[in-house]
């Protein structure tokens, strides 16, 4: 089982998740020609994927869905809320299944466990991808924690973890106010320590890889971010990986 990030942040959002041939996309918040090139980065091919996993329906998450969906013939699957918040942007897509957001569903070799998060959308999850034996979490798009997202990410061999923004740099910024509690607000994004508070409750004693997330360009930096996470794990910086806009992260295998 292996992930790799085409791009973590407010610009674009997209995350392959592999086990054995089955090939999954985690949102598409890139233009069609900028997602084949990102792909192409990782030796990926869109005619490789067997799916396209949605989190939510807002634009840096879904901008590219439809597009690599209609071109390549690929399935989408998504909650009700999500299809019915946006119907336009998933028109014409031949193949679209509504998932509970409690109901595990698989694709092919992959077991993938949706759950609900707090966040200003009309019905997201976030996901924990599983082969069976080793489970991947990812947590993004969330304004706090929960108890059922904590049982949901206890004891997973990786971990892809929202450190959004710094409060002080987001309260002390350019945003406006009304977007500066938006942001830090418990539907709008993970900050640096409730994402440390998050992972201290966690069972990590499987745990092979940690990589920071969705990172905010003006808010945050990913010196602060990884620094939060090692404060936690008592762990050199180095191990703690960062998934930045532009290159997001390469492969990375669980063992």
């Amino acid at each position: 089982m292996r992930f790799a990030s085409l791009g973590s942040g407010s610009e674009g959002n997209a995350l392959l998740v592999s086990v054995a041939q089955t090939h999954v996309l985690l949102d598409c918040g890139f233009g069609l020609k900028d997602s084949i090139a990102r792909m192409a980065r990782l030796d990926m091919a869109p005619e490789q994927l067997s799916a396209i996993v949605v989190t939510h329906e807002h634009g840096d998450h879904i901008g590219g869905v439809a597009r690599l969906a209609r071109k390549f013939n690929l399935p989408v699957w998504l909650t009700h809320g999500a299809l019915r918040s946006q119907p336009k942007a998933f028109a014409n897509i031949a193949e679209i299944h509504e998932i509970d957001p409690h109901q595990v569903f698989a694709i092919r070799d992959m077991e993938i466990q949706p759950y609900p998060v707090p966040h200003d959308a009309a019905e997201p999850v976030q996901f924990v991808f599983g082969d069976g034996a080793r489970r991947l979490g990812v947590l993004t798009d969330a304004g706090c924690s929960t108890p059922h997202i904590e049982a949901m990410l206890k004891g997973c061999d990786a971990l892809v973890l929202e450190c959004n923004h710094d409060t002080d740099m987001l309260m002390n910024g350019d945003y406006h106010y009304s977007l500066k509690q938006r942001v830090g607000g418990r539907l709008g994004h993970l900050n640096n320590q409730a994402s440390a508070a998050l992972l201290a409750n966690l069972d990590t004693r499987r745990l092979q890889h940690l990589v920071a997330a969705h990172i905010s360009a003006k808010n945050n930096t990913p010196r602060l971010a990884v620094a939060a996470l090692c404060g936690v794990l008592n762990c050199a910086e180095s191990w703690v990986g960062v998934a930045s806009q532009q290159h997001g992260f390469d492969w990375r295998e669980i063992v």
